[in-house]
């Protein structure tokens, strides 16, 4: 059974690609033409199956933000299925879910996105301990991105306070890695590109763990930076509204072409300059 780090790393070796592309679906930010046309519902899915058709050449994985599907009401679980179906077989997919609780909860999760939906991954959030994280970690082959130095300013509020003498993130980061010790290629962090200082700290205690990397572009992460403190590692380097909003018009899709391109491209560069 190949790891899910291990299909991460060669497929990012066959497309020289550190991109993931963020998938987050807002019908306010849309072209207005296709909410003309269809249901919202309808024109969240030709937006989002454009935006893959027209990035995938580029990426390496979709990261799909769970919320903005869940919003659509029943019609959200077609609409997400039918998402997942449009992507290759060369790029993984990645639920943005933050789920975090226990139990058969915890386990029931797992299925629905391991199982019913098929997804490579998935983000947990992991400070409800072990037993909310590990009935996703036993599926073996999959990738759990646990939150562990979020982009966002309140994530300051815990994230950083010490425990002895280490931050938080890095007590937790810690035990992360202790939970999957007996499952090689599993666990992963989500480390926000808005705290460089926090990344280089986690990558020289994990040098081998992939970090998804969200907070570039729209949220001020520079891509070159965080190439430069966390690239000697595997990396998953996360963009949505720099990608999926590049256009308000009709020509959405190429425009996020061109944008997805740019930013990989920007990525292999610096990648190069590390190796």
């Amino acid at each position: 059974m190949e790891s899910f780090l291990a299909r991460l790393q060669r497929i990012q070796s066959s497309k020289q690609s550190n991109l993931s592309v963020g998938l987050d679906p807002d019908p306010a930010k849309m072209p207005p033409g296709l909410l003309s046309t269809a249901s919202v519902a309808d024109a969240v899915l030709q937006f989002t199956e454009s935006i893959i058709h027209a990035t995938s050449s580029f990426a390496s994985a979709f990261k799909f933000n769970i919320a903005f599907f869940e919003a659509l009401g029943a019609d959200g679980f077609r609409v997400l299925r039918d998402a997942l179906s449009a992507v290759p077989e060369n790029v993984l997919t990645i639920a943005d879910a933050k789920r975090g609780d226990i139990g058969n909860t915890a386990r029931f999760y797992a299925k629905a996105f391991f199982e019913d939906l098929e997804f490579d991954g998935i983000t947990i959030s992991p400070y409800m301990g072990g037993d909310s994280v590990r009935p996703f970690l036993e599926y073996g082959d999959k990738g759990v991105f646990l939150l562990i130095r979020t982009s966002n300013p309140g994530g300051n509020e815990f994230q950083t306070l010490m425990v002895g003498e280490d931050p938080l993130y890095q007590v937790v980061a810690g035990r992360a890695v202790e939970w999957a010790a007996d499952l090689p290629g599993t666990i992963g962090f989500v480390v926000g590109a808005t705290d460089l200082d926090a990344m280089g700290k986690l990558r020289v205690a994990h040098p081998d763990v992939p970090f998804l990397i969200p907070g570039i572009g729209a949220q001020g992460g520079n891509a070159a930076s965080v190439m430069d403190v966390a690239g000697s590692g595997p990396v998953l380097i996360n963009s949505s509204r720099q990608i999926l909003y590049a256009s308000s018009g009709d020509d959405f899709a190429q425009q996020a072409e061109i944008e997805s391109e740019k930013l990989c491209l920007e990525l292999r560069q610096s990648s190069s300059k590390l190796h």
